[in-house]
């Protein structure tokens, strides 16, 4: 394990990481508790917008709508302040001489290169995820527009794109909202501005709807402890995954998800309703292959996302969308469809 062999190198004795209670996390956490049994161990609730001790709901009242928890804490909950960035980190001389980081070679992958289709050419850690904040709110300004254009399919800057680096910790939700105050007081302060702490705020509500329910979250019957009448033929799944279905828009966004490790906000919903309620597949096994290719992949987002489409979540209306009204709405010139759906894209 290279976190084990790196803390026997360096000789460290304590590590500081973010608290989380999902099971299989807690295995890893676990283990590694295990093998350096001598190192002290240090979590905290950092992955948050709202801190848990601050929200003025008890764990055990949350409630399970999310506009009556958006108001609560939007009312009642201040956002921490960041802690100071450290600008300077002396490295130990044995790091260079007595620890490797595994390159990717290392691991087996001789070449990777983004896909030239890619909505997000996505290069990892806490500079990049600056950087991005720099050019999407400073350099574009294109946060003005978020709200118009976060449901888009095509380019870099149709949304912010910060799930990636929220979900690997490079920046925090605490970061992202304190930047957008910024952004309000000298530039502008709208409904867009308004409308990204509102995402970081479902982002908040399906991590207290984990903290909440615990592994109910990956239970066939969700939350809710619904019971419908699940499928899991294998047939259908390949093709939902291979961008073989009768519906091209789904198609479309399953082959750029398949090749990239990305998909849109609209793309995800659209083709997590066609497998849970068209094709009436166990939305688990759905859940399962977006957590194995998602280069954003959170664990409470991603169950808490489909409990929600699947109906056994935290949606009070139980919607199903109207795959042919969602692509002729947000691909009406079909361009999106067109991008992916070719061919040469299945080689």
């Amino acid at each position: 394990m290279v976190l084990r062999e790196y803390a026997e190198s360096e000789k460290i004795d304590a590590i500081y990481f973010q608290k989380e209670w999902t099971e299989e996390e807690l295995k890893v956490e676990n283990n590694l508790r295990k093998k350096l049994s001598h190192i002290t161990f240090h979590s905290y609730y950092d992955q948050f917008l709202f801190h848990p001790e601050d929200i003025p709901i008890n764990l055990e009242q949350l409630p399970e709508v999310f506009t009556r928890f958006r108001k609560e804490c939007e009312k009642n909950t201040n956002v921490r302040a960041c802690y100071t960035s450290i600008k300077k980190f002396n490295l130990s001389n044995r790091l260079k001489k007595n620890f490797q980081c595994p390159t990717l070679e290392d691991m087996g992958y001789l070449e990777i290169q983004a896909h030239p289709n890619t909505a997000f050419p996505f290069k990892g850690g806490s500079d990049a995820a600056k950087n991005r904040i720099s050019h999407y709110f400073w350099k574009s300004k294109k946060l003005s527009y978020y709200k118009n254009t976060r449901n888009g399919l095509l380019g870099i800057d149709y949304s912010s794109k910060l799930s990636a680096w929220l979900a690997n910790g490079s920046i925090s939700a605490r970061e992202i909202y304190w930047e957008v105050q910024k952004y309000e007081t000298e530039v502008q302060k709208n409904q867009s501005t308004y409308w990204l702490i509102f995402e970081l705020i479902w982002r908040d509500y399906f991590k207290f709807i984990s903290l909440k329910h615990k592994n109910k979250i990956f239970h066939l019957g969700g939350i809710l402890d619904k019971s419908y009448s699940w499928e899991n033929d294998l047939t259908v799944f390949k093709k939902w995954i291979n961008g073989q279905t009768k519906e091209p828009f789904v198609n479309a966004n399953m082959l750029e998800l398949k090749k990239t490790g990305w998909m849109s906000n609209r793309g995800r919903q659209n083709a997590a309703s066609y497998f849970a309620k068209e094709l009436f597949m166990d939305w688990r096994i759905g859940a399962a292959y977006f957590e194995s290719l998602l280069i954003d992949y959170d664990v409470h987002s991603n169950y808490g996302n489909w409990m929600y489409i699947a109906g056994v979540g935290n949606d009070p209306r139980n919607r199903k969308f109207n795959i042919r009204s969602q692509a002729d709405r947000y691909d009406e010139n079909g361009n999106f469809q067109q991008l992916w759906n070719q061919k040469s894209l299945f080689e």
